[in-house]
């Protein structure tokens, strides 16, 4: 195929979540056709799988300008930017109308199964960069579909994909046998089943990040609740406890994302959560009706009824076997990205925006957008990915220009990946930037926000 021929081609997007749609627009607003394809049944299949966790990012830090621009001719109107959406509000309110608006751009129940060069397998040199890409797609219904693309930009998200429990990156021994009583996700305790399932119980509750923080904040308001008593967590680290461990508190330029740490800072002070500090889990053991954490040293917590394992996220790698990467062997993210994003080193604050430059690969052409191009690192905002769609589109447009211009500034300290526990708006003096007593330049001091049994708070990648 000639390159005018390949130039008609779509940009074939991987995932109608937020970075999916994001850059479906920016395609739309630069006059290149392009073609999502969702492996769910709905735009925004991932979110609304947490659709009761509230993000710790306002409205304002949450849709797209190009996003916005498509949508204002459908009568569309923003949600007050000064208030905290829950991923229900983020899918209903504005993903799914902005999937309406692309219209039959978007295909669900489309799962991407393969990528690769017109016949070209990854070990062919030979006028590879000539061949447009082969994107394989198996549909809801099992039928197969080969398309073709002038480019491909994958924002499938790592949603489908948590870490396990075990430190090595492996599953812990029995952790597949106790899938009854093993989760991965941050628990809805407004769903009856779910409320029943923790209350009056021990649940162990393994990870360090924002999830892990909203997990210990609900279970401690059950056990405050009338039909909680007896609720306790244990909660499991792998490191020790020091003065980040809570996040930026005080200081964090995202209030709500400085609320969070101080809510699972309070579930241990107040006795509903026990800390266990160096622990690496081995194996989870069956004990009758419960289940006994074992650390690779050998030692044993007392028997909890449930595990929540909030270690994390991994990328599907598997349908891009087929495409020459260049992916930083530790991360799993592109090379020129992972020093910036190493979470040994960095917290969304300090890792400056990034785009094209940070995202291309030795495959020309195709890009990993949004909270997959991060790889295995927990910290990803909204706000980073769409910034990272508006510069890979201008460079598949030929704006160089504009490609390598910064258009974001990144709010400073703390930590990222989940959500926040603030219900009510910013006050008048944090939206106009008032310094707050803790030592952050753009928002209030947070405090620590009751959750009420109508309000739960947590998120993913917001």
């Amino acid at each position: 195929m000639n390159a005018n021929a390949t130039e008609q081609l779509p940009v074939i997007v991987i995932g109608a979540g937020p970075a999916g749609l994001a850059a479906a627009a920016h395609l739309v607003d630069r006059g290149i056709d392009p073609l999502v394809l969702e492996a769910g049944a709905t735009a925004g299949a991932a979110v609304r799988e947490w659709a009761h966790v509230r993000l710790f990012s306002t409205w304002s830090e949450v849709t797209d300008p190009a996003a916005e621009k498509l949508l204002a001719p459908t009568g569309w109107v923003k949600p007050d930017a000064t208030t905290y959406p829950t991923g229900g509000d983020w899918a209903g309110r504005y993903l799914q109308p902005l999937a309406d608006a692309l219209g039959e751009r978007v295909r669900t129940g489309a799962r991407v199964t393969g990528v690769s060069r017109v016949g070209r397998d990854r070990v062919v040199d030979a006028e590879r960069e000539t061949q447009p890409f082969t994107v394989h797609v198996r549909y809801a219904d099992g039928r197969e579909e080969r398309i073709l693309a002038r480019a491909v930009i994958d924002a499938s998200g790592t949603w489908a994909a948590p870490s396990p429990a075990g430190a090595d990156g492996l599953a812990a021994l029995g952790e597949k046998a106790a899938a009854d009583r093993v989760s991965y996700r941050v628990p809805d305790l407004n769903d009856p089943s779910a409320r029943a399932r923790y209350a009056g119980k021990r649940t162990a509750v393994i990870g360090s990040g924002a999830s892990a923080f909203t997990a210990l904040a609900l279970l401690a308001e059950l056990a405050k609740s009338k039909d909680g008593a007896g609720t306790h967590a244990t909660w499991i680290l792998r490191r020790g406890i020091s003065g980040s461990t809570f996040g930026g508190g005080t200081a964090d330029q995202l209030p709500a994302r400085g609320a969070l740490g101080l809510a699972a800072k309070a579930a241990v002070d107040e006795g509903h959560a026990d800390a266990v500090t160096g622990f690496r889990t081995g194996a989870i053991e069956r004990d009758g009706e419960r289940l006994v954490l074992v650390a690779e040293d050998g030692r044993r917590l007392d028997p909890v009824d449930e595990v929540i394992v909030l270690t994390g996220f991994r990328p599907d790698l598997t349908f891009l076997g087929e495409l020459r990467l260049g992916l930083d062997e530790r991360l799993q993210a592109p090379v020129e990205l992972a020093p910036l994003i190493d979470p040994n080193q960095h917290s969304c604050g300090t890792v400056y925006p990034h785009g094209v430059k940070e995202l291309s690969h030795p495959e020309q052409g195709f890009h990993l957008v949004g909270m997959k191009s991060y790889g295995r690192a927990p910290t990803f905002l909204a706000l980073t990915g769409y910034e990272q769609v508006r510069s890979v589109v201008a460079a598949l447009a030929g704006d160089h220009e504009a490609a390598e211009r910064v258009e974001l500034v990144l709010p400073e300290t703390g930590v990222c990946g989940g959500a926040g526990l603030f219900d009510q708006p910013v006050t008048d003096e944090a939206s106009a930037g008032g310094t707050s007593d803790g030592g952050g330049c753009c928002g209030p001091a947070p405090e620590l926000i009751q959750l009420g049994t109508t309000a739960p708070a947590s998120s993913c990648g917001s």
